[in-house]
């Protein structure tokens, strides 16, 4: 059964804590939580006092904190402590990728890791065992409103179809572009069992039909 973690990006923050447990509610999986840094890409969001506050809020919700930054390492204990059940960063990050797996699985937490547009499938191989979540982007990261990147099908196939040979089971994900009418199916279709969308959901007329929509795929 697909999965679907909307992304916070879209919510309305004015109202964030209601948002999130409208989505919850409506019977979306977990929570997306991007936290951009303005250096690994050129915009800002937020951080651990949000976090904080919606594990407060949500104490039952799980919550897939997807770090765009380019020092993942030294935030380690901090998100784990603010709240996260899963910290998601990036291959193209620059920390060591295996210090950080053992960082993030030494404070008892799940570990996924994400591949921008450009970043071959194959960089992932050598980490899977050790993750939960592989992402593949489906737009560049740190804007929203870009068109999907077909691309991310094909990196979804592949890394499906290295799972099943070395027979492991992380959650396929894919970000960006994902539209429950047209770049959703084809995302099912070539491998993924979790998307990640944020204006499809958060600013739909009708919350609780657009999660029944993604989560009928």
């Amino acid at each position: 059964m697909v999965k679907l973690s909307p992304s916070v990006l879209s919510a309305d923050f004015a109202r964030l804590g209601a948002d999130c447990r409208e989505v919850m509610d409506a019977g979306a999986d977990m929570i997306h939580f991007d936290v951009m840094d303005g250096h690994f890409v050129d915009n800002l969001s937020f951080g651990l006092p949000v976090l904080e506050g919606l594990r407060k809020a949500l104490p039952d919700a799980y919550f897939d904190v997807h770090l765009m930054i380019t020092h993942p390492l030294q935030y380690v204990k901090r998100f784990v402590e603010a709240g996260a059940d899963c910290i998601t960063f990036h291959v193209e990050c620059a920390d060591d990728l295996g210090a950080t797996i053992a960082a993030i699985k030494a404070y008892g937490c799940k570990v996924g890791l994400s591949i921008k547009p450009d970043t071959p499938a194959e960089c992932v191989f050598p980490y899977l065992d050790d993750l939960s979540i592989v992402l593949v982007m489906g737009v560049q990261p740190g804007h929203g409103g870009q068109a999907f990147n077909p691309v991310a099908l094909k990196k979804l196939r592949k890394l499906r179809a290295e799972c099943k040979r070395r027979n492991l089971n992380p959650y396929l994900s894919v970000d960006g572009g994902v539209k429950a009418a047209t770049t959703a199916p084809q995302c099912v279709e070539a491998g993924a069992n979790l998307l990640v969308a944020g204006s499809a959901v958060f600013c739909a007329k009708d919350v609780a039909a657009a999660v029944k929509e993604f989560k009928a795929l």
